[in-house]
């Protein structure tokens, strides 16, 4: 049955380490994906996406929860909270509490929420604490999911992304065939029958790719030397830009913040998103949106 799909949150649902620069923002992303699907099901769906990087949870319900339930969803995924347990402190029963709020509001209104987990990403042990909030984070997810009727992806569960192969340069955005995994389970958690077959490929690929032996003290050495690459390349800037009061999201729109009909093809609508400027923030009126439709 058609209705229409609205993403909402950070880098996760923007589509971040799925890179294409034909898609809006050079990238594309699981819920791009989960949406051509849904759209091949019946080409009646249309999906709009309003998330951006680097966005906490207060910008994330500021900027695009009211502006999402406008445009009348019957789907909303909503992934928030990520960047807020990357602070250095981190109060995360209040920040649970806002989060619930927000899953109120997008159950009250009609619309069924997708929740997900954080994957628990094995990262350095100076940053534990880290990994600790996001057990408390999931948990309390579980939770809100379960006492509002919520679809939950279970995204800590799924064992096969604990592959490197899954996961970008930063060990906290998906690669491609991490976003296409992932929208193979959203589909199988929305009970949509799908034709996403070309990761198939990829894990033959992956799986008749030698893989060679470190003796033990190289092994040792290339540990050392990767944890200090991520840590300089990724971690330390990540925290001046956050002590700075920088993200990489501030000069981005959403990708798709007037709803598209995926059935048409997903570079036909970035082509025609492209003449299309739709400032973070900006209240789209569903009324006003054929017309933005027609003058891009």
């Amino acid at each position: 049955m058609a209705g229409r799909f609205v993403a909402i949150g950070d880098s996760f649902t923007e589509g971040l380490g799925d890179w294409n620069p034909r898609f809006p923002n050079g990238c594309r992303g699981w819920a791009d994906r989960v949406a051509r699907q849904l759209a091949k099901q019946d080409p009646a769906w249309t999906y709009a996406n309003l998330a951006i990087r680097s966005r906490r949870l207060d910008r994330i319900i500021d900027e695009q929860l009211e502006q999402a339930l406008a445009l009348r969803p019957t789907l909303v995924s909503f992934y928030a909270g990520g960047n807020d347990l990357l602070e250095l402190s981190a109060d995360v029963p209040a920040l649970m509490e806002r989060y619930e709020q927000a899953v109120v509001r997008i159950r009250e209104s009609g619309a069924q929420a997708l929740l997900f987990t954080g994957f628990d990403v094995a990262l350095t042990p100076l940053v534990a604490p880290l990994r600790r909030r996001n057990w408390e984070f999931n948990d309390a997810v579980r939770l809100i999911a379960a006492r509002h009727d919520c679809l939950l992806v279970d995204y800590w569960s799924f064992e096969e992304f604990s592959r490197p192969e899954y996961w970008g340069s930063d060990r906290l955005h998906m690669t491609a065939l991490g976003h296409r995994q992932l929208a193979r389970r959203v589909l199988e958690e929305l009970g949509v029958p799908h034709t996403i077959m070309d990761e198939d490929d990829d894990d033959a690929r992956l799986k008749a790719a030698p893989r060679g032996r470190l003796a033990p003290v190289r092994a040792v050495g290339r540990a050392v030397a990767s944890e200090h690459a991520w840590m300089t390349t990724w971690v330390l800037p990540m925290f001046a830009r956050r002590l700075a009061g920088v993200t990489l999201g501030d000069s981005l729109e959403p990708k798709w913040p007037v709803p598209i009909r995926p059935a048409r093809g997903m570079k036909w609508n970035a082509r025609r998103r492209a003449r299309l400027s739709v400032p973070p923030g900006t209240f789209v009126d569903p009324a006003d949106v054929e017309s933005l439709r027609r003058s891009a």
